[in-house]
């Protein structure tokens, strides 16, 4: 008779598994969920896909990429609460670019309640596309949030006035380009049309009209079915995330900042919506970043303000299940 122990008995084991199952409650982009995990008896791995229906909204992989970078950030803080405290290699292996980091070298310490709280938010955390409140955001909150993003090495720039007219016109011209690529709306028709499979976007999520925004948001093709009010966000505030390089390690880090910022967001009670179509084209792309003065790159924009309380929460978008997205065989096979 085997008196192996199975790998969900062992502590550190089971711990990656869950950290990693943790980490599917991540935002992405259009929902796509582009990242597997590999639980190994002694470390996690993140890596990449390649999804073939985002090749024309992503052609470098930088939106996926900060997407693997939210999941990262999730499953770290799921680590930091259970009492794990992690080494993270990013882009360990130069053969193996669909790798982008390897957790490691843990050691056993008191749970953090700061990331306890943060896991918390995690399963709160949504992305409501409909305006917000009258009710400005406190300028202590946006620098508390600002500060969380700075602390995973990316940069988070809030607009002036100015800026955000900028922003509203460069997010119009993307849409104008957007609605007249067909792989585009290809692609949008594609992750808009995915109901029962675990990812996309469905109607429920997704606004019945056009809201009223100071920075219009994305044109999804197709109208939703969560409800919109009359009001407006002319109280909402305006941001880029950005850097000083535009290179893959940088995109996963912002992915990081974005997670960060997000949650602690979210524990304020603070509503944020990603704006990625502004830096899905070239044209569009180069208008942010000589809104950051030249002096980096924009990875994404987004807007920030007080949901509007009258309004229900719009349903969580769907999640893969986690036979999916973790792979446990490696782990599995360490305990035979």
């Amino acid at each position: 008779m085997s008196h192996e122990t199975p790998a969900r008995d062992r502590p550190l084991t089971t711990a990656l598994t869950q950290a990693a199952a943790t980490a599917g409650l991540a935002p992405s982009v259009h929902n796509s969920q582009p990242w597997r995990w590999t639980v190994l008896p002694d470390a996690l791995e993140l890596r990449m896909v390649h999804e073939p229906q985002l090749a024309a909204t992503d052609p470098e992989n930088r939106l996926v990429t900060l997407s693997c970078g939210l999941a990262l950030h999730h499953a770290r803080l799921a680590l930091a609460a259970e009492g794990w405290a992690a080494q993270v290699e990013r882009l360990p292996d130069p053969g193996q670019l669909e790798l982008l980091a390897r957790l490691g070298r843990f050691q056993q310490t008191a749970a953090d309640a700061d990331a306890t709280r943060l896991v918390q938010c995690m399963r709160v955390r949504q992305t409501d596309r409909r305006p917000v409140s009258d009710e400005p955001v406190p300028d202590a909150t946006l620098d508390e949030i600002v500060k969380a993003a700075g602390a995973q090495g990316t940069r988070l720039q809030l607009l002036g006035s100015d800026q955000v007219v900028e922003l509203a016109a460069a997010a119009a011209q993307a849409a104008v380009v957007a609605a007249e690529e067909p792989e585009l709306r290809e692609e949008l028709a594609y992750w808009t049309s995915r109901t029962g499979t675990g990812v996309g976007l469905p109607p429920e999520v997704l606004p019945e009209r056009p809201p009223q925004t100071t920075v219009p948001g994305r044109d999804f093709g197709n109208p939703g079915t969560l409800p919109i009010g009359p009001g407006h966000d002319r109280a909402a505030v305006y941001g880029i995330l950005w850097n000083t390089d535009d290179e893959p390690d940088s995109w996963l880090r912002a992915g990081e900042g974005l997670s960060a910022a997000w949650l602690t967001a979210t524990r304020l009670g603070v509503s944020m919506v990603p704006l990625s179509g502004v830096v899905e084209t070239d044209g569009t792309r180069q208008t942010l970043r000589q809104m950051l003065a030249g002096l980096g790159f924009p990875y994404l924009a987004m807007r920030l303000g007080i949901a509007d309380r009258a309004h229900a929460a719009p349903p969580h978008t769907p999640r893969l299940p986690t036979e999916q997205v973790v792979d446990t065989s490696a782990a599995d096979a360490g305990t035979r």
